[in-house]
């Protein structure tokens, strides 16, 4: 058995598994995977039938269907730019739109690739599809397209899929000595625990653990009667005054109402235990 250290220099944190730990907070049914939107044949779009036979003399393409009016597209990882570059400059497809990743680590032990592209003078849309190991690299398409550039680099912060040849392989959105991916399905919805106490420890040091307390990265929690960090709640009680027993909560509502909108009081509300 394991320990991880959290507050303090003395205190202990039992171990506990981080495999598809989004699958435990809140709902039971959190990766309950809906039924798959029917594949329609190439061969029902001209359009899609000819691109996919000028492919195909150049590259393996492992399968291919339209789904919602859309060409999905398998191919191997290694032609990821030699693809990319062929849809460009000879089938038109001259927008891309959006790259990024399916965390299937628990299930397959893969991510999935995929870049969303668009031909504006087609008005035809293609996704591109690949699937990698958790650590095998993938090549940059920065040089085939400029909006792949930020794009990347999510892909990196995010998941931790690793890109050659990108001219500043970054973290974007946290932090460069941030700990973890956080849209892996390993990684905790409110953080883990070194997310708790990153701001605590870069700001004020470690020896503050035990004064001000982990972070809550739990964006839906409200304590009323916490006048420290939501100090408005009360009629604006003073920071860290005791609440008022004499609150008086108002109707969700401005006065007057909205026209056939049914006025939503505080008490009648109700907490449901699990969705219906």
């Amino acid at each position: 058995m394991g320990f991880a250290q959290t507050k303090g220099d003395n205190k202990m944190r039992k171990y506990t598994d981080k495999k598809n730990v989004q699958k435990k907070p809140y709902y039971t049914n959190r990766f309950w995977v809906a039924p798959q939107i029917p594949k329609e044949d190439i061969s029902s779009d001209e359009v899609f039938a000819n691109d996919i036979e000028k492919l195909k003399e150049k590259f393996e393409i492992k399968e291919a269907y339209i789904q919602r009016g859309q060409l999905v597209i398998y191919i191997n990882a290694s032609d990821n730019v030699e693809v990319l570059t062929y849809l460009r400059d000879e089938l038109a497809y001259n927008f891309l739109n959006e790259l990024s990743a399916i965390d299937w680590l628990d299930k397959k032990a893969e991510f999935e690739i995929f870049y969303q592209m668009l031909s504006t003078s087609k008005k035809k849309r293609a996704r591109i599809k690949f699937f990698i190991k958790e650590k095998e690299p993938i090549r940059t398409v920065t040089a085939v397209y400029k909006s792949a550039d930020w794009a990347e680099r999510e892909l990196y912060d995010m998941f931790g899929v690793i890109i050659t040849g990108h001219h500043y392989m970054k973290r974007i959105l946290m932090p460069e000595d941030w700990f973890g991916h956080p849209l892996r399905k390993s990684y905790p919805l409110q953080g883990d625990e070194e997310a708790s106490w990153y701001e605590i420890d870069k700001i004020f040091g470690k020896e503050y653990r035990d004064i001000i307390g982990p972070e809550n990265r739990d964006s839906s929690r409200v304590d009323e009667d916490d006048t420290y960090n939501f100090s408005r709640i009360h009629h604006e009680v003073g920071f860290g005054e005791k609440p008022s027993s004499e609150v008086v909560h108002t109707d969700y509502q401005e006065e007057g109402g909205v026209f056939l909108i049914k006025s939503l009081k505080k008490s009648d509300s109700k907490i449901l235990k699990e969705r219906p």
